[in-house]
């Protein structure tokens, strides 16, 4: 399965002991891949810096950059389908050109893309991919 994970999922999967750290986990161990461009990449850089600082935002995308599921992308087309926060459409867009399964966020502008005929591209909460993977768990 293909997921483009947007940074407000990112960082409450990030903590140890977080109820969504499984969904890093997955992503590390190869469960799932992890689709990125470099405007997602910049976009967790920048955050993290904030959040924290260089140096674990710059471990972190080391570790991220290494991973084996890690399909990196580029995206020469904009959809521009979201419309109340411009920024979110590099998530879609990313996950339109890797044909990923899912978007996983908690952030509400990407109901739009839920409400549009166009993508077919499911977004889900981070709950609701907390099931997903209980389902395929081996």
């Amino acid at each position: 399965m293909r997921i483009v994970l947007d940074t407000n999922v990112l960082l409450a999967s990030l903590p140890k002991f977080s109820r969504y750290r499984p969904i890093i986990d997955a992503l590390a161990t190869g469960r799932a891949e992890w689709v990125v461009s470099t405007a997602i990449l910049l976009e967790y850089q920048e955050v993290l810096t904030n959040k924290t600082n260089i140096l674990v935002a710059t471990n972190f995308l080391e570790f991220l950059t290494k991973l084996p599921g890690l399909v990196r992308v580029g995206t020469p087309y904009s959809w521009q389908i979201i419309t109340k926060d411009w920024d979110d459409n590099k998530f879609v867009d990313a996950g339109l050109i890797a044909g990923a399964d899912f978007i996983v966020t908690n952030d509400a502008h990407f109901n739009e893309v839920k409400n549009s005929p166009f993508p077919s591209i499911r977004i889900i909460s981070a709950e609701e991919f907390l099931d997903v993977l209980k389902r395929e768990e081996p």
